[in-house]
């Protein structure tokens, strides 16, 4: 069998998981951004993606039900008890006839479609890869030592080695030295995600905080694609601002090119 028709044998949905109780930023899933609530702009982008053929909003929240329905997207509800985002998706993967699984995060309402595509093609080109995500290089100071930045290290084949909120590598020597973010994307096997959320957390997922080092921990590889595009996570006031504003230079870029 080809190449080709392996890929066209895999089928692919997105989940985006959305909760209304968010610790530091409750509702954020509907705060407006420029007339729309952040849950339509992940939406409508993961929507523009090519390597998936659906996508779904994932909720235990009836107010980001409606909401949804309304600007005519799909939407499944689900348990109220689930501890994090993966295992909302997972409840949802479980019924439906799908091979692959992305995880889009609900508060990066600037992800951009060709990131989830980047993600994606890699799995379906070896059916040996279990989870994939992706990294970009840091390049703001700013961002080195911000713990809710989160950093990745691979080894040479690109598989990751940690994540962490710290910075690492340590730069005991500073010449060539790059240092990578990690972007909360993640594309899973089926199997593999149903199984990860019957894991118990592991103690460096504990201390870090950071729910992919339970695959880590568990020896299950995570491949970690390179991408030129960046995304903004939004969990504060000051992060929807933000957000609000790089949208704005965005399109800005889009009528100047056109």
């Amino acid at each position: 069998m080809n190449q080709s028709a392996i890929r066209n044998l895999q089928s692919a949905i997105g989940i985006i998981p959305a909760r209304f109780g968010s610790t530091r930023f409750p509702g954020k899933a509907l705060a407006d951004i420029h007339g729309k609530p952040m849950i339509q702009h992940v939406y409508e982008r993961a929507r523009q993606a090519k390597e998936i053929e659906k996508v779904i909003v994932a909720t235990d929240d009836e107010r980001i039900y409606q909401a949804v329905m309304s600007f005519g997207g799909e939407v499944v509800m689900t348990s109220s008890h689930h501890a994090s985002g993966t295992d909302r998706v997972a409840e949802v993967a479980g019924s439906l006839p799908a091979d692959i699984v992305v995880n889009i995060q609900g508060d990066e309402p600037l992800i951009k479609p060709e990131m989830i595509d980047e993600a994606v093609m890699p799995m379906k080109d070896n059916l040996r890869l279990e989870i994939t995500t992706l990294k970009k290089e840091i390049t703001r100071e700013s961002e080195l030592h911000n713990p809710n930045v989160v950093k990745v290290v691979t080894n040479e084949a690109g598989f990751a080695l940690y994540f962490s909120r710290s910075l690492i590598p340590y730069p005991r020597k500073k010449e060539g030295a790059g240092f990578y973010k990690h972007i909360g994307l993640y594309v899973y096997r089926k199997h593999i995600l149903l199984g990860l959320t019957r894991l118990s957390p592991g103690l460096l997922e504990e201390i870090e905080g950071l729910e992919q080092l339970r695959a880590l921990e568990n020896g299950i590889p995570i491949k970690v694609v390179k991408t030129g595009h960046d995304s903004w996570g939004v969990d504060t006031e000051e992060d929807l601002e933000r957000v609000r504003n790089l949208l704005l230079e965005e399109k800005t870029e889009e009528v100047f090119f056109l």
